[in-house]
């Protein structure tokens, strides 16, 4: 059986280098090419590729956060394709990630591609290569410290919500609702697992269902039993518990 192959790269004359070595081995099916990372996100959740060559250098949407939105159950085999950066080469060998390092010759290619082919007869993208990945992703984000973007997935679409732009987070069940301006978005997480992520200076949580972005409070009104009423741009009001309210008065008194 062919191998499902997917290229991911914002250079193109890296893509069209990779589609020409590709080309030569006769148990690749190279199913498509993306050269930005939102495309990649949705193409890889539409195409079910086996092996994915991922950029990890690209704007905006960087090959983790490809990788992170995609989430550890839809992850394939990935060859991660990487300039001279030491801290990503590092990262990979202690995690035993394949990679290319650009500029890459047909052998180093050949190599790696036998690495991924051994890994995908033993494994088949399982769960070795996902503990791989996770240990990885969990480097990163203790790394990165706080959340930038968020993914959103929605009528059969893919994009990347910056969490700045987020008014205030509200509990839905098993999911949350992200409130930006007049838009609403749905994503499946928990209060307290965002909440972990988030930058402590910038979102408060006020309520066990309710995060507020600390910029957009234009108000505190004192309730009779040590909460408050928080009055949000645009108008609108949460309540916040007496277990919260303490915090939430700090940091905007620090503001």
């Amino acid at each position: 059986m062919k191998i499902r192959a997917l290229i991911v790269d914002d250079e193109p004359l890296a893509r069209e280098k990779l589609r020409t070595l590709l080309r030569h081995e006769l148990d690749i099916d190279l199913v498509g090419e993306c050269g930005d990372g939102a495309s990649a996100v949705e193409t890889i959740l539409r195409l079910e590729p086996e092996l994915v060559f991922l950029d990890v250098q690209m704007p905006e949407i960087d090959g983790f956060d490809v990788i992170e939105a995609i989430g550890p159950y839809h992850v394939p085999a990935v060859v991660f394709v990487t300039t001279s950066d030491a801290h990503a080469l590092r990262a990979f060998e202690v995690h035993a990630l394949d990679y290319l390092q650009k500029p890459f010759d047909r052998e180093g290619f050949a190599a790696v591609l036998g690495r991924a082919r051994s890994e995908l007869r033993r494994d088949g993208a399982g769960d070795g290569v996902r503990r791989k990945i996770q240990a990885l992703l969990a480097e990163l984000r203790a790394e990165r410290r706080w959340l930038v973007r968020i993914v959103v997935k929605e009528r059969g679409r893919v994009f990347f919500l910056r969490i700045e732009e987020v008014d205030w987070i509200e509990a839905a069940g098993n999911y949350l609702n992200l409130h930006a301006g007049s838009e609403r978005h749905l994503v499946r997480e928990t209060m307290h697992s965002l909440e972990q992520r988030l930058d402590p200076g910038r979102f408060l949580r006020v309520h066990r269902s309710a995060i507020v972005n600390v910029d957009r409070i234009i108000e505190l009104r004192p309730g009779l039993h040590g909460d408050y009423r928080v009055v949000l741009r645009g108008g609108i009001e949460l309540t916040s518990s007496r277990g919260y309210s303490e915090r939430l008065r700090k940091l905007v008194d620090e503001k």
